[in-house]
């Protein structure tokens, strides 16, 4: 059984996956509203991701014995002006994230939880490869939005990529 506030933790990092889902989903339909169908692809791919994220958290609970409590996703907040705000707001995003991973394998350290512990090993990793990715795509903004080929080539990139669930077994 696990710890009572690393259960707690874990369930609320459920739902902020499925909230990140919303919010990109959010910045997806912004850019699908600016004709930016590469940069909505992207988000949508992302959103993709973060409900896988919030399902290996449920699965991890689930074979720990632990209750999954699913709470109300709020509404995105996030005000979308102009094409960098979905960037800069999901690079602030990615790394409220990691804190709140951080957070929870502090909590399962304190309680020698190792078995969580290795579980957000993964976490630890893809929260450090999703804020380079947020990161990387912020400065190719600034240095090629502002130049129509720029946006363009930039728009087709991100229309590449394709979604591959997690390999991460439980």
């Amino acid at each position: 059984m696990l710890d009572q506030k690393v259960a707690e933790l874990l369930n609320t990092q459920v739902n902020k996956e499925f909230y990140s889902a919303y919010l990109y989903l959010h910045f997806a339909n912004f850019y699908t509203e600016q004709g930016l169908n590469g940069f909505a692809n992207w988000y949508q791919i992302q959103a993709q991701e973060e409900r896988d994220h919030a399902l290996l958290f449920v699965k991890y609970l689930q074979n720990n014995d632990c209750p999954v409590v699913y709470e109300a996703i709020d509404k995105p907040t996030a005000e979308l002006h102009d094409k960098m705000d979905p960037l800069a707001a999901g690079l602030r995003h990615e790394q409220y994230v990691t804190s709140l991973i951080h957070t929870i394998y502090e909590a399962a350290y304190e309680v020698r939880d190792f078995r969580t512990m290795q579980f957000l090993d993964w976490f630890v990793k893809e929260q450090g490869e999703e804020e380079t990715n947020a990161s990387d795509l912020v400065k190719k903004m600034e240095l090629f939005g502002g130049d129509s080929k720029g946006l363009y080539m930039l728009d087709s990139e991100l229309g590449g990529r394709t979604y591959s669930a997690p390999s991460l077994t439980l």
